[in-house]
């Protein structure tokens, strides 16, 4: 079986990316990894908080790896960390790395650039899947995800912290990804077909920096089995 990290925003298609891959008799999932900002300790665009990514952690039966970076982060220093991050996983096994992209053909070029010589090779288990059908997939399948973030270029505020189901996307304007694959939205899980347990949620507040406006998705529980490494604990 391939030794496979997958990467954990802490939104739904990285959580669906997990589904499918455990359904793979080829794939053995040891691990995630997500990257977390140093000044606020949250998932960056998501918005999660270290407190949902360990109940997340918990609820799929696997560690979490956090490769925490300062905000703003120039590039070099992100590709320094990473490269360290690559390079631990590679002494200590690992095979593969998933990630949960669509479509966008930069960022997949991208990927498999980072990890092109380190021996690990990049999975894209949703690549491809036509956006509609794979929302209704997830939902079908008992998916659950709050909007944390919206791009107010692209939705008004009031859409984050509400839950992202059939009803919300039959309410998307014309151009919207229902899976908000080009920036539109993004998500956090709380439930799914991947998790052992559902994550019982609450939207605290919404906030607005940067042309984006952020709700704030906290878990009711915050004690956890499952501890958040930091870069430098990739070995499983």
């Amino acid at each position: 079986m391939k030794r496979t990290l997958l990467s954990w925003s802490s939104g739904k298609d990285a959580a669906w990316a997990l589904h499918v891959l455990r359904q793979d008799p080829e794939i053995e999932v040891l691990g995630l990894f997500t990257v977390v900002n140093q000044e606020q300790n949250r998932v960056a665009m998501h918005g999660a908080a270290m407190e949902l990514l360990a109940c997340q952690a918990e609820a799929a039966g696997l560690p979490l790896c956090a490769i925490t970076l300062p905000h703003p982060c120039p590039n070099d220093l992100y590709e320094a960390a990473m490269g360290r991050f690559l390079a631990e996983a590679s002494a200590a096994g690992i095979e593969a790395m998933a990630f949960g992209d669509l479509f966008l053909e930069d960022v997949r070029r991208y990927r498999e650039g980072r990890l092109a010589g380190t021996g690990i090779e990049a999975l894209f288990p949703l690549w491809g899947r036509p956006t509609g059908r794979l929302a209704e997939e997830m939902l079908a399948a008992g998916l659950e995800a709050y909007i944390s973030g919206v791009d107010l270029a692209r939705l008004p505020a009031p859409w984050a912290g509400r839950r992202w189901s059939a009803g919300l996307l039959r309410e998307l304007p014309a151009g919207v990804d229902p899976c908000g694959e080009n920036g539109e939205f993004h998500t956090v899980v709380a439930a799914g077909p991947m998790f052992r347990r559902r994550i019982a949620v609450r939207v605290e507040g919404v906030v607005i920096r940067d042309g984006f406006a952020y709700a704030d998705v906290v878990p009711e529980i915050t004690e956890q089995t499952v501890k958040i490494r930091p870069s430098g604990g990739v070995g499983t």
